[in-house]
């Protein structure tokens, strides 16, 4: 699968509020998605961090297109269980997502993520999935 695909899956499948964080698929691999977020004000959070809710939305996509470009193919995955840590304040001018598969069976992917600043390089947040496969 490639970025562009992977890209025309997001914008065809996902939520509106989701497409509103502005996400651009930078790399795809078999069992492996990089995504960035851009920061901008409607992101940030008391103090001008970015938002919980939106670094735990950006790794449920990017696990998701993983999940996806693990099977080669679009499957309408339902996130079943989602652990964010969040390990510092995000600032900067984006953030990226790198994802991947650790695990899929017939019915289950389960999946991680790790989230740094563009600018820094510094680790902002962590996450894993499980996801139901149809």
């Amino acid at each position: 699968m490639t970025p562009e695909k992977a890209q025309e899956f997001l914008h065809e499948n996902f939520a509106e509020w989701v497409k509103a964080l502005d996400m651009r698929v930078l790399e795809t691999e078999p069992g492996h998605v990089l995504v960035r977020m851009p920061l901008a004000p409607h992101l940030a959070r008391v103090g001008g961090i970015v938002s919980g809710q939106a670094l735990a939305a950006l790794a449920d996509t990017t696990m998701v297109l993983a999940a996806i470009a693990h099977t080669g193919e679009f499957k309408p995955f339902a996130t079943t269980d989602l652990h964010t840590q969040f390990l510092r304040p995000g600032v900067g001018s984006a953030i990226l997502c790198r994802a991947e598969v650790v695990r899929a069976g017939r019915a289950l992917v389960f999946a991680r993520a790790e989230m740094t600043e563009e600018d820094s390089g510094k680790k902002v947040a962590a996450a894993t999935a499980t996801f139901f496969a149809p």
